[in-house]
């Protein structure tokens, strides 16, 4: 009998306006179908985040804040001998892009910068007040330059920003091209993501002898610390550089003002197992006889190494608890009460994983993990740069105050003549070196040359996470897959070898937050109720019911009601009261509510669900589609919300609205994923069915997809490029992935659509190697263009002397007296549309033989030699000249750069994939008279030996090629997106297979299938 259906004009009573339709098929794990498609807030979530926004994000908050910050600590500067000459930074900001030529200011663009091997800067202009002389006469100087700072592409301070295509297209720009780099010395630069543990965080964990620890990285503006409380054989010990040993924790207690025992204990918590694991650790003080708060100090002091400690009036061990322990908990007035307080909630976690194993910490969760960015980093290179610059300045002015001079010196011609910022960033970005002595900070890797093999490859740059982990330990810790992960990072785009599982890449809709102002937020915690610290006493701080509340790592207080006090602050972020990034997580176990808005965090989107009900309605995304909504105004009015690691612990997040989960009632549901298919990142996303494979081969197609010719960006035939490989016959694949339309692979596609015969065809398809057609490749098939840049360059030399072009010599009948000239023009330059081959010259440049001639001496031709540019290449093979630019550099050379084209056809050996890593080389090429071929006649463009399906089991390349097939049939595209068959997303293959084929008698199967060719 076959299953019931609705007649589809039956009418609707008013009442069931919104009741879902019957579904024709029904299984028990089959969702109901959902009314409301979300798939559109993906394309608009992409239009105001984009693609790299974090990188962006961070750069805009460094140049338009923290560069601010930083000239405001340091913002007065002042002669040693003299304190009344002086000079103050009154003000600082970034200017247009520009460049200094002949002594005037021009206007740059990124794209000049690339062609004429520039770096795309700005420069970072102060307003100063300065005195000069010993009058101490003051003088503002507005506007004035301290030096050139890259600047990153689409942020703020770029040309580009908020350009449209067509603006786009008159400054030499691709659309496709999301920015979030730099160019140095015309090479693209990209700031990698760095990964690191949480800042200002205490971390539960065992050292390498197996003992408990309790660790806090402290990071403030003027210090970094780390404090580390261990217990050994019992007995609890504070961990510092600055002493040469341990020191017993109820020393360190004492010294801070808490001088009794029993308060000691008040603070850490009521339950009597924390007096019995305390009560060696006090035993011992007694036994050194510490008692009071100064012999505690002094035994400390007898402790410090005296390494650049000098002799301090006041003791040394009390400036090292108020500056380097714990350093980001502030000192007020020397109220270490705070500091106290910590110290307690510290040795409380830690006790707590002593009875209780389930309290440790695990470094690897992604919550416990910040994401170090562009701004942040480029930020404490500026910091440390301005600094020696006022260095530099004080010196010298301390040096020339005494010298008998004709005019007064000032400290702004001090700061002019030093060229500490530019060179500086300049380097560390170009160099990938952060050398910061300050903070002992010396990486390497830091920075990377941006990818252009293909578009996909830049874009797998732009969102790499690189690990500070050594990637030679062979740890599997940190290389396993967290489920902290999920949503979050790709669980399949990782390298293999070393770095398998320690560099990582973001998810689709994964975005890394900022810096946000701390005060409000402050203020706020405290409106909603929140106890101060200050007015609580160690017995009160642990009341039952009450809740700690720490804000970026820092105790403001309690709470008498945690659940309501962070409802309260969830609403606020609701309604746009506060950042849209502010996290508030409620932990049960540590009894602690942590308010954070520091950079750093991953975070992702989600629908917010009322009793597993979905705020999004089908009339919020006809108002999206319409343009009268954008996906701001979701968030705005409450239907959306960002969640980071840590929250989603008190979330209850489901796949699908209206699915029944097992155990778990739809009321409890707090959230709705907007689409599953956003936990792959960027290049896996182009994977149609991974769910079907294997993992390993989703994670070989990550590395191999990236490396694939096609199209590299719109204006990739107007760059010049060192080198540079482009499918001349790119196309869009027949069954594609929601992911490829959303990130523009669509549009520079990087492979071809073959007809496959999957067969055993002769001895040369053996472990993997496939037969090619050789008809197939007359026609086009898998050819590519090879651009290769060579440069030449005009040197100067003293007294106006200089390299020179030559046109080519003929003898007097105009016959060229060398026949390797014949590709040049009159010009001695090499000419466009030439075809150039193996040993010809291509710029006839001659050298003076002497450069140390009396000024004023003309040269003849006699005092040149020859030194020509000779194109090496391979003998038979022909090339053609595609483009000859002139340009100057830096040094105001001229630059020669000839672009070189060859095309190229595949051969036996070529590397050819399909997109699940399933990867061989061309065996052997065969005349198309000797291909087998269909009962149509259907010639196939290549044989695939079957043996490569059930080892692999690839059982999404199956569903590929059918799908491929079937898209010929009906003339439209097919979907593959990951987890997409509920929602729509991806077609099952009940419905592919329901596309009737005409070709099941034929003993080849013949289907189609997306190529890549390497």
């Amino acid at each position: 009998m076959p299953p019931a259906t609705s007649a589809p004009d039956a009418p609707v009573a008013d009442g069931d306006a919104e009741a879902p339709p019957v579904p024709t098929y029904r299984s028990l794990a089959a969702p109901v179908s959902n009314p409301v498609d979300k798939f559109a807030l993906l394309p608009a979530f992409l239009k105001v985040r984009g693609l790299v926004k974090e990188h962006i994000d961070s750069f805009n908050y460094f140049i338009t804040k923290g560069i601010k910050n930083i000239v405001r600590a340091n913002n007065r500067i002042e002669a040693r001998s003299d304190p009344g000459i002086y000079l103050e930074y009154k003000n600082i900001y970034i200017g247009e892009p520009s460049v200094q030529v002949d002594f005037r200011v021009e206007t740059i663009t990124p794209h000049f910068c690339r062609l004429t091997d520039r770096t795309y800067s700005a420069p970072v202009i102060v307003d100063v007040e300065y005195t000069v002389g010993k009058t101490h006469a003051k003088h503002r100087k507005p506007s004035f330059t301290i030096g050139y700072m890259p600047i990153m592409l689409r942020s703020y301070a770029c040309v580009l920003n908020g350009k449209d295509e067509a603006e786009l297209a008159r400054y030499g720009e691709c659309p496709l091209d999301p920015g979030g780099y730099f160019i140095v010395k015309g090479t693209e630069k990209v700031i990698l993501i760095q990964e690191q543990l949480s800042k200002n965080r205490i971390i539960i964990d065992t050292d390498n002898k197996g003992r408990v620890t309790a660790s806090v990285t402290s990071s403030t503006h003027e210090v970094k610390s780390k404090t580390v409380i261990c217990m050994d054989k019992e007995k609890i010990y504070l961990h510092l550089n600055q002493f040469t040993k341990p020191i017993p924790i109820i020393v360190v207690m004492k010294a801070m003002g808490i001088e009794t025992d029993q308060e000691v204990v008040q603070m850490v918590g009521r339950d009597p197992r924390y007096g019995d694991l305390l009560y060696l650790s006090i035993q011992e003080c007694a036994t050194e006889r510490i008692y009071t708060q100064q012999q505690a100090l002094q035994y400390m002091d007898d402790k410090v190494t005296y390494a650049g400690a000098g002799n301090i009036k006041d003791g040394r061990s009390k400036l090292i608890l108020r500056d380097v322990f714990v350093a980001h908990v502030p000192v007020n007035n020397g109220n270490f009460q705070p500091k106290c307080i910590y110290t307690a909630v510290m040795l409380r976690r830690m006790l707590d994983a002593i009875l209780n194993s389930d309290t440790f910490d695990d470094k690897d969760y992604v919550g416990n993990k910040r994401l170090e960015l562009s701004g942040q980093l480029v930020s404490l290179l500026f910091e440390d740069l301005f600094k020696t610059m006022n260095t530099y300045a004080v010196d010298r002015m301390n040096k020339n105050s005494d010298m008998a001079r004709s005019s007064p010196l000032d400290f702004s011609q001090l700061i002019m003549q030093q060229d500490v910022i530019t060179s500086g960033l300049e380097r560390a970005i170009s160099t990938g070196n952060w050398d910061i002595k300050r903070f002992k900070m010396h990486r390497k890797g830091v920075s990377q040359v941006l990818s252009r093999l293909s578009y996909m490859a830049s874009l797998g740059y732009m969102t790499r996470i690189t690990p500070q982990f050594e990637k030679t330990r062979k740890t599997s810790g940190p290389r396993a897959l967290q489920p902290s992960q999920w949503g979050m990072l790709c669980p399949c785009d990782t390298p293999e070898g070393e770095a398998c599982g320690l560099t990582k890449n973001l998810a689709l809709m994964t975005h890394v937050t900022t810096d946000q102002e701390e005060g409000p937020l402050r203020n706020l915690c405290f409106s909603l109720g929140v106890e101060d610290l200050s007015l609580l006493s160690g017995e009160e701080i642990h009341a039952p019911g009450s809740f700690l509340v720490m804000f970026n790592g820092l105790i403001l207080g309690k709470h008498r009601q945690p659940q309501r006090f962070a409802n309260n602050m969830r609403t606020f972020r609701r309604s746009g009261k506060i950042g849209e990034f502010v996290s508030v997580f409620v932990n049960e176990k540590q009894h602690c509510i942590h308010i954070a808005s520091d950079g750093g965090r991953v975070c992702r989107p989600l629908i917010i669900a009322d009793k597993g009900r979905s705020r999004v309605k089908e009339h919020h995304m006809k108002e999206l589609r319409d343009g009268i909504r954008s996906f701001d105004d979701f968030l705005r009015d409450g239907l959306i919300e960002y969640l980071d690691v840590n929250e989603e612990n008190n979330a209850l997040i489901a796949l699908y609205e209206h699915v029944d989960q097992d155990g778990v009632q739809r009321s409890s549901i707090t959230h709705i994923e907007i689409e599953p298919m956003t936990i792959l990142g960027v290049v896996a996303g182009l994977i149609p069915y991974p769910h079907h494979n294997q993992s390993p081969r989703n994670t070989y197609q990550c590395a191999m997809g990236k490396q694939a010719m096609g199209n590299i960006a719109y204006n990739q035939l107007f760059r010049a490029d060192s080198l540079l490989y482009l499918l001349v016959y790119a196309q869009r694949p027949l069954l594609t992935t929601k992911t490829i339309e959303l990130v523009g692979y669509d549009k520079l596609g990087a492979g071809q659509n073959a007809t496959v015969a999957v067969m055993s065809y002769s001895g040369y398809d053996i472990e993997d190697a496939i037969v090619m057609n050789k008809s197939s490749l007359d026609r086009g098939f898998g050819r590519c263009i090879a651009m290769k840049k060579y440069t030449v360059t005009s040197e100067k030399y003293g007294d106006g002397i200089s390299d020179r072009i030559a046109k080519p010599q003929r003898d007097r009948d105009g016959v060229l007296i060398k026949q390797n000239m014949r590709a040049l023009d009159e010009d001695g330059f090499v000419a466009p549309g030439q075809i150039i081959r193996n040993h010809d010259i291509y710029v006839n440049k001659q050298t003076p033989k002497v450069t140390n001639r009396t000024p004023g001496t003309a040269l003849t031709d006699r005092d040149y030699r020859d030194s020509p540019a000779v194109y090496k290449g391979v003998d038979g093979e022909t090339t053609v000249v595609d483009r000859v630019m002139l340009c100057s550099d830096t040094n105001d050379k001229l630059t020669i750069k000839c672009i070189i084209r060859h095309t190229r056809r595949p051969e036996v050996g070529d590397k050819f994939s399909s997109r699940h890593g399933q990867k061989g080389v061309c065996g052997t090429i065969v005349q198309q008279e000797d291909f087998p071929f269909s009962e149509k006649g259907i010639c196939p463009d290549l044989i695939m030996n079957p043996h490569g399906f059930p080892s692999r089991m690839t059982i999404g390349k199956m569903i590929e090629l059918l799908g491929g097939k079937a898209g010929v049939s009906c003339g439209r595209f097919h979907y593959g997106s990951i987890f997409g068959e509920p929602s729509g997303n991806a077609d099952k293959v009940e419905d592919i297979r329901a596309i009737r084929l005409s070709s099941t008698a034929s003993a080849i199967v013949e289907k189609i299938s997306y190529t890549q060719a390497f």
